[in-house]
């Protein structure tokens, strides 16, 4: 295990969780700039997202907006991601997220507010919320400036609830939905060890972010990009 210019690189895949937070570096304000301007995962506000596939066994559309909105965590002034997940036409789930880029071009993932919802738009569950630097919770680097094939890293850490990781697998991706075609996208894998039945691809296009996900183990779920608002 090693980090390198502010990425923390893990060698394999299974990293205990302990391991793993110790390894992420501690938060400095001055080291992030305002706006994230990742190539790989661009947040330029008023951007709206929408993806059609499947969750649970039913027809998803997945909303997410980058919003004019900011939250500051650490210290550090994030960018407000907005996220309504929709299951057979009905809102199931709303997320907020929150993102911000360092001088290198790490984006980093200061945390979610996240609200499962019942028929009549109550909530019923928060399970998976976290924000870095309450309870023990860890920001973590959702994409890296210079991704590199084979570099895997921790994306957040709140221990027991939130551990997801990536690694970078291909440059070359092969991909097609209903916004784009592209034989260059950008391939990760993402898990978690509190799933570990549970791998997803996800597949990004220089200039737009992510495409297409969709499940390789575990239950069937995908995403795929079929409209892009740009402001």
């Amino acid at each position: 295990m090693r980090v390198l210019a502010g990425l923390l690189v893990l060698s394999c895949l299974a990293v205990p969780a302990a391991s793993a937070q110790a390894a992420l570096p501690a938060i400095d304000p001055s080291d992030y700039v305002a706006r994230v301007t990742n190539s790989w995962f661009p947040l330029k506000p008023g951007t709206v997202y929408v993806y059609r596939g499947v969750k649970d066994g039913k027809t998803s559309r997945d909303v997410v907006t980058v919003t004019r909105g900011t939250k500051m965590i650490q210290g550090v002034r994030t960018t407000v991601v907005s996220d309504r997940l929709f299951l057979a036409g009905r809102l199931e789930e709303r997320t907020t997220d929150w993102y911000a880029q360092d001088k290198r071009g790490n984006v980093w993932y200061f945390g979610e507010a996240t609200a499962e919802l019942d028929r009549k738009g109550r909530v019923t569950s928060t399970e998976g919320s976290w924000q870095a630097g309450a309870d023990g919770a860890r920001a973590g680097i959702y994409m890296p400036g210079q991704p590199r094939i084979g570099q895997s890293g921790l994306q957040e850490f709140y221990r027991g609830h939130a551990e997801d990781h990536f690694r970078v697998v291909s440059f070359s991706a092969a991909v097609r939905v209903p916004f784009v075609a592209t034989t260059h996208a950008l391939l990760t894998e993402e898990w978690t060890p509190l799933e570990p039945s549970v791998l997803d691809h996800k597949y990004y296009v220089d200039g737009i972010g992510v495409v297409k996900e969709a499940s390789v183990k575990g239950p069937r779920e995908t995403g795929l990009l079929v409209a892009m608002r740009s402001p």
